[in-house]
């Protein structure tokens, strides 16, 4: 469950900021299937993952946060 949270808030901002898949994944230095895994909830992301889509992304990591979203 918690890892679908995230791979749902990463797809939403991803799509929000214009990167598709590949361009993310490239920024990251990861491979898209990884980047596909995480948005799916198939794969939960590490702290360095989520360190890198915040980067990428120009957010924080408090924006990316599913919990941030439950607390509201």
């Amino acid at each position: 469950m918690e890892a679908e949270q995230w791979g749902r808030r990463i797809r939403a901002f991803r799509k929000l900021k214009g990167f598709t898949q590949e361009g993310l994944a490239g920024e990251m230095n990861i491979s898209v299937s990884v980047l596909g895994e995480i948005e799916r909830g198939n794969r939960m992301p590490n702290d360095d993952l989520i360190h890198k889509v915040t980067q990428a992304l120009n957010i924080s990591v408090e924006e990316l946060s599913p919990k941030k979203v439950q607390e509201q």
